[in-house]
């Protein structure tokens, strides 16, 4: 439906107008002519006007102009509508060629940009789930660093209770040490008293046999209770060097326990620490593909920028009817 701005009048003095100066009418032409107006009701108009035409171009002309002007005017008249019929069918041609390569440009367009908007809404997806995937390696190599953490405070503790067992072991040792010199020195002092008595009584033999044999019985007598004595004490010794080491060898076991469990334990940290650099280096991978992805994605966006413009600045051409 045409606009209340333009009417038809004004387009066919416009029409007239160009037909005076040897143009065509046309939608662009009778627009510049007027100076105002939509594309759509300037060709609604046209349309109408050449209508117009084609229902009067057989009637003829007044019958107050002579006969021989009549039929000069009336080929005059048929030339030019040949004339303008001519132009109007190629400036038709023209006008379909423009609008089919417009149409097929546009079509090649639309194809393009809803291919991009696949290649956009898969870019996006693989973005997402790239993201997931690297929140989710993020969140494990926190879960890594924390397990790492509490294993080297247990390496830590495990260093120290070894560090106390060592001292516990020396102690031990020392004590044990100790007295064995005790019980050597106690033999030594025994033995040297026994042949100190025994000196001195071989010494008295010579001046009486019979002292000597009373002498020799008490030696003999004492000799035994010194040496019961000292058996008790050795086999009291030896208890409490037995006793010592049992707990050495208890604390032997501990250790060799506690060397295991530290063994273990440096085995979990060196493959969690393994882990964590491959988790590192998975996520600097994760961090490289999301950065060229985005690379991507910027340009892709960019040529979908730049394909719009070029849509939203390609003219197009008129529809001449």
């Amino acid at each position: 439906m045409a606009r209340i701005g333009i009417q038809y009048e004004d387009v066919q003095r416009a029409i007239e107008t160009l037909i005076q100066r040897g143009d065509a009418p046309s939608v662009q032409r009778i627009r510049d002519v007027l100076g105002t107006g939509s594309f759509t009701t300037i060709s609604d108009h046209l349309r109408e006007w050449r209508s117009r035409r084609e229902e009067n171009r057989d009637t003829p002309l007044p019958q107050s102009i002579p006969e021989r002007l009549q039929d000069a005017l009336m080929g005059l008249w048929q030339q030019a509508q040949e004339e303008a019929y001519e132009g109007l069918s190629f400036y038709r041609r023209q006008a379909d060629e423009g609008v089919s390569e417009a149409k097929a440009q546009a079509e090649q367009a639309q194809r393009y940009a809803e291919d991009t908007q696949q290649r956009l809404a898969a870019l996006g997806e693989r973005l997402d789930a790239t993201l997931a995937r690297l929140e989710e390696k993020t969140s494990g190599l926190a879960r890594t660093e924390s397990e790492l953490h509490q294993t080297r405070a247990l390496l830590e503790e495990r260093d120290q209770r070894l560090q106390m067992r060592d001292t516990q072991i020396a102690s031990l040792s020392e004590e044990r040490d100790r007295l064995e010199r005790e019980h050597l020195q106690a033999v030594e002092g025994l033995e040297l008293a026994h042949r100190k008595r025994l000196s001195q009584e071989e010494a008295r033999h010579e001046t009486a046999e019979s002292r000597l044999m009373q002498l020799l019985d008490a030696a003999r007598h004492e000799k035994a209770e010194q040496e019961k004595q000292s058996r008790r004490r050795m086999e009291q010794l030896e208890e409490r060097i037995s006793r010592l080491s049992t707990q050495i060898e208890e604390q032997r076991r501990g250790l060799q326990e506690e060397e295991r469990k530290h063994r273990d334990l440096m085995l979990h940290a060196q493959q969690t620490d393994q882990l964590l650099n491959e988790s590192r280096a998975h996520n600097d991978r994760l961090a490289r593909d999301l950065s060229e992805r985005d690379k991507e994605l910027a340009r892709v966006r960019t040529e979908l920028r730049v394909l719009q413009e070029r849509i939203a600045r390609a003219p197009i051409p008129p529809f001449i009817y």
